[in-house]
């Protein structure tokens, strides 16, 4: 266990959140082991804002131990009330495996007795001590996006020092030697010209070792850049169809729709949905939901609001709540 090189503010939020509805792993626990938001890739569809350090360079952020308390401490609560808790899963607002605890947090998680999931976007899993650091876990989520330079650099912009060859490369030595499930998640949209990639992409996944299933994504939460929109039932179709002629339909799955409401309290009420919606955008009814359960009325939002630790966002008809880190940049 490598000791913390920099002290991160004890303000930023707590570590763990939820549980909330996962279109892809039931009901998870989210631990947010690294601050907002650094991150190798700044993709045009994130829901969680610009990047705070745009870097491939991995470092300790949180003390490991604090981490195995924050997620046991929800743990406990959600079973104390009979809530079901499906995934542990690393899931935080910038890239986990930036984190060299990774690996420690997850074997002393994994203790608590729930299975453990790490989202990764996939950029550093060749670099030393990445791989390692997965090897515990139950399932790990990959991101594919794009099989040309032209296509990733447009949609995930990386750092400097990344190489798209190396990453697909390191994709796949990964999944050589990993024991767990595995499964991949490609953002389709609209304002992309993929010129036939999306064969290329199906045809790339199809060659990963152990891929249990192929998700494809459609940005149903506000995203970064405003010319980001939906996906167009053509562009998804097109989609589906290329993945489903190298995969089959049964290891495709679509995942554009909402996942619901189903959020969890198990802390205090307001820190708990700020936890929340740092990493995971809540529609509005969403969160006049989650605050009644705790006797809060909707005129709370608006406070949270006007204090500056709320901001609304309109998308898609739809009115969502995001964590307010700074001052507004404009996209």
């Amino acid at each position: 266990m490598l000791k913390v090189s920099q002290m991160v503010n004890e303000n930023e939020g707590n570590l763990a959140y939820g549980p909330v509805p996962s279109r892809r792993l039931g009901r998870s626990l989210g631990i947010n082991n690294i601050p907002a938001k650094h991150c190798p890739y700044s993709c045009v569809y994130c829901q969680v804002g610009k990047n705070t350090s745009h870097s491939p360079a991995r470092r300790a952020f949180y003390d490991p131990d604090r981490v195995f308390e924050a997620v046991k401490e929800k743990v406990d609560v959600a079973r104390s009330r009979g809530e079901r808790v499906d995934y542990l899963a690393f899931v935080p607002d910038g890239e986990p495996t930036l984190d060299v605890n990774l690996g420690v947090e997850v074997a002393s998680v994994k203790r608590l007795g729930v299975p453990v999931a790490v989202i990764t976007n996939a950029s550093i899993l060749s670099q030393p001590g990445v791989p390692e650091g997965l090897k515990e876990v139950d399932l790990v989520s990959l991101k594919v996006d794009a099989c040309t330079e032209k296509t990733w650099r447009k949609v995930n912009r990386p750092c400097k020092g990344l190489g798209l060859g190396t990453i697909l490369e390191g994709i796949t030595r990964f999944a050589s030697s990993f024991g767990g499930s595995i499964i991949t998640e490609t953002m389709i949209l609209d304002s992309i010209e993929y010129d036939g990639e999306l064969g290329a992409i199906a045809a790339y996944i199809g060659a990963i070792p152990g891929v249990e299933k192929a998700y494809i994504s459609t940005p149903t939460r506000p995203p970064m850049e405003r010319w980001v929109g939906p996906t167009s039932p053509a562009v998804l179709e097109a989609a589906t169809d290329a993945f489903e002629a190298v995969l089959g339909n049964k290891r495709v799955e679509v995942m554009n729709q909402y996942e619901g409401n189903a959020f969890s309290c198990t802390g205090k009420l307001e820190e708990s949905l700020l936890d929340i919606v740092a990493v995971h955008p809540m529609r509005e009814e969403a969160a006049v939901e989650f605050l009644a359960k705790g006797g809060a009325g909707p005129e709370r939002l608006d406070a949270l609001v006007t204090e500056g630790k709320l901001k609304r966002k309109q998308y898609q008809g739809h009115v969502y709540f995001v964590k307010r880190h700074g001052p507004d940049r404009p996209s």
